[in-house]
Parts: C-alpha cells; structure tokens; sequence
C-alpha cells in the first residue's frame, strides 16, 4: 500500500474508527484498575501502565501482522474479526462496567499492563486486518489507540452515548475489514483473486458478494441480538 495514497488514507480512517469502537471497555478496566489509589500514585500508575501497554501492544500487534502471513491465518483471522465485529452489536448496552481494581502502586500498573494485553486482542486483530502488512499503518494505529485506552474512557463514552450509531458504523466496518482478510487468504485465490484485484469478472462478484453477505449479516445478527434480549413490554 503506497504511503498517502487514497487506500492507505481509507485504511487510517478505519484503523482510528476501529479504535474508537473497541477501546471504550479496554479503557473503562483500565481506569477501575488505578480507582482506589491515592491522588499523587493514581496518575504515576497510569502513565507507567501506559509505557508498558505501549509495548505489550506494540510486540502483539507486529506479532498479529506477521502471523497474518502464514497460510490460513487470514481466514482464522477474518472470522474471528467477524464474530468479534457481532459481540460488539450483540453486548451493547449490557449492565454497568465493572473491573479490576488494586491498593498499590505497582498492583494497579501490573492490572492496567495485563488487563490492555487481555482486551486489546480484539483491538490488536482490527488493526492489523485494516493494515494490511503496512507496518507504517500498524505504527500509527498503536500511536491512536495507546491514548484512546488509557486516556480516553470518558471521551469514548460520551461519543457512544451522544451517537450511538458509531457503534453499528464501528462493527460494520470490522465486518468489511474481517471480509477483505478473507479475500486476501492465499488458499481462497482461486475463489475470491485477492482483495486488490479489479475485474466484472466471478472472482470480483465473489469478493463484493462476501463484502454484502459479511457486513449486512453481522449488522442483522447483532440487531436480532438486541432485539431478543430486550425485556418483554407489559
């Protein structure tokens, strides 16, 4: 993907998109973690809990980018991307937040370092599915969502509860992002071409009907969620 071309500007939107959607909860623990410490190590907590989510996420996600390349691992990838794409519809609005919470220092930095590792896999997979292989992208995502999760529980809250069609935009564009690894599966070329490849041919008709099928279903399944689960009226 060629640095500031129109794909990789698409593809930063999505990463950003991305981790405004799957950070509101990461970011939520991460902020119960430190609650209960003292006003001058609170802050200390959270910083250095920062420097080591950095890495923590920064070894994963690389990891995730390179693992993407071994045969089949795209569409393991892209189907747990979708799944995760339809828990996010299917578990929205469910009760309060509750989290992790600890009395020291180095208690608090250890929870806020595991519980980023824990819940950022989802995070880690989207971005690194959006990136397609561009380590550039990759860098800027960890750079996005790092802020995002430490930081930002309450900013990511108020923009959920204020538009909550972020939320079905976010999971819809998970969906596409899970869709295209699929397509990029080298094992799948002889069905889907590539993700990249143009063409009114059947490979083009398979890619764009996978496309439909993933975006459209995971945005009914998580509607039919909602739907079921919500309290009888009287």
């Amino acid at each position: 993907m060629e640095f500031m071309s129109a794909p990789w500007w698409s593809a930063l939107l999505a990463i950003i998109l991305i981790d405004l959607v799957l950070a509101g909860d990461n970011a939520i623990v991460i902020a119960l973690a430190a609650r209960n410490l003292p006003a001058h190590l609170k802050q200390k907590a959270i910083v250095w809990g920062t420097v080591g989510a950095i890495v923590v996420r920064s070894v994963m996600t690389v990891g995730v980018v390179w693992l993407l390349k071994i045969p089949g691992l795209m569409l393991v990838g892209g189907l747990g991307l979708v799944w995760i794409a339809y828990k996010l519809l299917a578990n929205q609005g469910e009760g309060e937040h509750d989290g992790p919470m600890a009395n020291t220092f180095w208690g608090a930095m250890k929870t806020i370092i595991v519980a980023d590792a824990l819940m950022g896999v989802d995070n880690v997979l989207g971005v690194a599915g959006a990136a397609h292989g561009s380590f550039d992208l990759v860098i800027i995502g960890l750079l996005v969502s790092v802020p995002i999760v430490v930081f930002g529980s309450s900013v990511v809250l108020k923009l959920v509860d204020r538009f909550p069609a972020i939320i079905q935009l976010g999971s819809a564009v998970l969906a596409f992002t899970a869709a295209k690894m699929i397509v990029s599966e080298p094992l799948l070329s002889s069905i889907f071409g590539g993700a990249a490849d143009t063409g009114a041919d059947m490979q083009t008709i398979a890619r764009w009907g996978l496309y439909a099928v993933a975006v459209t279903g995971v945005l009914l399944a998580g509607w039919w969620s909602q739907r079921s689960t919500k309290p009888a009226e009287l």
